[in-house]
Order: structure tokens, then C-alpha cells, then sequence
């Protein structure tokens, strides 16, 4: 009996809405989840870059990891406060602010010479993080790249094959110059050169 009373009441629903909220309903059960708002397809996709992203990840070498596990450390706001409080105390002790606390380093030579080793060092392992980010982006440029051409040579071939939809039923398009230029594949390598023609 409830179930039957839901029926009528989702029919009763339809019915009095319109015909496009209707449609939009029926769209909007088939294609979506309730507890999902993304395609199936884009969800696979982030599936396989995540993936990806791990095995990468597992792949690395291990002075790599400790780069990245030094260089996050030290972009922390962790690693802030431990040097403000490290250098901190180092300050007012030699300053002799500390009652009772003999100076070790009244000029701050040792200091800065701890600054400057702590410095080089992060800065190779930042180096060393930025090598490993510039290559991955590189990765995912030609992967753009790649995509981009396979696109633009798909969509050329679907301009051809519309201008001889065109020609066969007798119809002509408002420009023809646009169909054909849409139609005309395009040399990478060429506007590559036209590009740093135009920079030089």
C-alpha cells in the first residue's frame, strides 16, 4: 500500500510539471547518481591519474623521496616556529636577556655560519624537488601536446567530412572560406616556427 502510494504521488508529480522538467528529471535520474556527481568516464580518468601518480610515487628513488620529505618539511609552518623558537633562544641568550645563562656566541659567528650550512643544504633539496616537478610537467605538456594534435586532426577530418555532407545534399554554407581553412590540416612544426619568428 505505501508503495503504491509513492507511485501515484511521483505520477501525480509528473504530471503537473512541465514538459521540460519532466525531461530534465528523467535526464537527471539516468545520467546521475545521488551520491555521485561526476561521469562515469571522468571518474575513471582520475581513477588512472591517481594510479598513475602512486606508481610513480612507489617508483621514485629514494634520495628523491627524501628531497620531497625534506623539502614539504621545510614549508611548513612547523618548521617556522621551531626556527623562531631556536633562534629565538639563540638571540637572547647571547644577549644576556637569560639571567643566570652565560653567552656561547656573543658575536653571532656561529650562528650565522649554521644559517648559511642550513641554507645551502635546503637549497640543493629544493633543487632537487624542482627537477623532479619540471620533468613531470614536462611529461604532462607533451601529453597535452599529443592530445591537442590528435584533437585538432580529428576535428579537421570531421570538417571534410561535413563539407561532403554539404556538397552531396546541395547545401552551401554561409562561408566557405571558413569550411576550408576547418577543413586544412595544420603542420605543428610550422606554427612552432611562425611562433618563435614572431618572438626573435
Amino acid at each position: 500500500m505505501a508503495r503504491d502510494t509513492r507511485i501515484n504521488l511521483s505520477h501525480s508529480a509528473l504530471g503537473t510539471a512541465s514538459p521540460g522538467d519532466r525531461c530534465r528529471q528523467v535526464r537527471s535520474d539516468i545520467t546521475h547518481h545521488s551520491s555521485e556527481g561526476l561521469s562515469p568516464t571522468l571518474e575513471r580518468n582520475i581513477q588512472a591519474l591517481v594510479k598513475r601518480r602512486r606508481r610513480e610515487q612507489q617508483a621514485a628513488r629514494g634520495q628523491d623521496k627524501v628531497a620531497d620529505a625534506v623539502t614539504t618539511f621545510t614549508g611548513s609552518m612547523t618548521f617556522v616556529c621551531l626556527h623562531l623558537a631556536v633562534f629565538g633562544f639563540w638571540i637572547i641568550a647571547n644577549l644576556h636577556w637569560i639571567p643566570g645563562l652565560p653567552a656561547w656566541d656573543e658575536s653571532f659567528v656561529v650562528l650565522a655560519m649554521i644559517a648559511s650550512v642550513e641554507a645551502i643544504f635546503l637549497s640543493t633539496f629544493v633543487l632537487i624537488s624542482q627537477n623532479r616537478m619540471t620533468a613531470a610537467a614536462d611529461k604532462r605538456a607533451d601529453l597535452d601536446l599529443q592530445i591537442s594534435l590528435l584533437a585538432e586532426h580529428e576535428l579537421t577530418k570531421v570538417a571534410r567530412l561535413l563539407t561532403q555532407i554539404a556538397e552531396r545534399l546541395d547545401v552551401k554554407p554561409e562561408s566557405e572560406r571558413d569550411m576550408e581553412e576547418a577543413a586544412r590540416d595544420i603542420a605543428p612544426e610550422r606554427v612552432l616556427d611562425k611562433i618563435e619568428e614572431t618572438r626573435s
